[in-house]
């Protein structure tokens, strides 16, 4: 699988530097996922299995934000909540929940967690709840960062919008994300299961075909009428490749 390179942070520290984000949870491939998305948008990142080595890591790690797995094999979630706050009172921590445990959640919320998200999850919603827990704690700010430009291609990330050829191009919240990875990629081939992995939630079940029907979406609203950008690598996946001038 090749490396995808790391994009402007979307958020800062108010001291500039990246923000750092712990995740706690006992399912390693989930962690895996997670961590990658979180270190793919410039955070800092450090993980924990269990409740113990959780409290550790903070104390040395000092996050701006927790991804905190209510069931946790030792000393569990809330209890890892108090620890942390009696350290650090003003880290955010957002609950990761069974979908089905609603005493969870409430008892998550009520011991003072900021918010929760239910298993499974979309990873855009995890992204999108950590920036609004950080935002409103005054921890991190949106970093004003150059908007992408493939060819004639545009992207305002800020702005949430797309322009081709100086046309606006009005995406879906999926779609845009799906572009987005591929705007970060020019000219690199990017597989299915990496798009899973960064555009969908990390147990959508490897169903590719919602791959190739998100690409036929774009393709229908970037490429239209238009020299293509998207291509298809027979076996391999997708690469956004800027229209050669002559």
């Amino acid at each position: 699988m090749q490396a995808v390179p790391s994009p402007t942070p979307t958020m800062l520290r108010p001291d500039g530097t990246p923000v750092r984000v712990l995740v706690v949870d006992d399912e390693p491939d989930l962690v895996e996922v997670l961590s990658a998305v979180l270190r793919y948008e410039g955070w800092s990142v450090r993980t924990a299995s269990d409740g113990l080595t959780a409290v550790a890591e903070a104390r040395e790690f000092r996050p701006d934000a927790v991804l905190l797995d209510v069931m946790l094999p030792d000393i569990g979630g809330l209890e890892v909540l108090r620890r942390l706050r009696a350290e650090a009172p003003h880290v955010c921590v957002l609950f990761l929940t069974a979908k089905d445990a609603v005493e969870d959640r409430i008892a998550g919320i009520t011991a003072g967690g900021d918010d929760y998200v239910t298993k499974p999850f979309s990873l855009e919603e995890v992204l999108a709840r950590l920036r609004g827990l950080l935002r409103r704690a005054g921890m991190a700010q949106i970093a004003m960062g150059t908007p992408l430009v493939v060819g004639d291609l545009v992207m305002d990330e800020d702005a949430r919008e797309v322009t081709r050829g100086g046309y606006y191009v009005e995406l879906t919240p999926t779609e845009f994300e799906l572009l987005r990875f591929l705007m970060l990629n020019p000219r690199r081939v990017v597989s299915k299961a990496q798009i899973l992995d960064r555009v969908w939630s990390y147990d959508f079940g490897g169903q590719a075909h919602v791959v190739e029907l998100y690409i036929s979406y774009l393709r229908k609203k970037i490429d239209a009428g238009r020299t293509p950008l998207i291509h298809t690598v027979r076996g391999v996946g997708y690469v956004l490749r800027p229209v050669e001038r002559r």
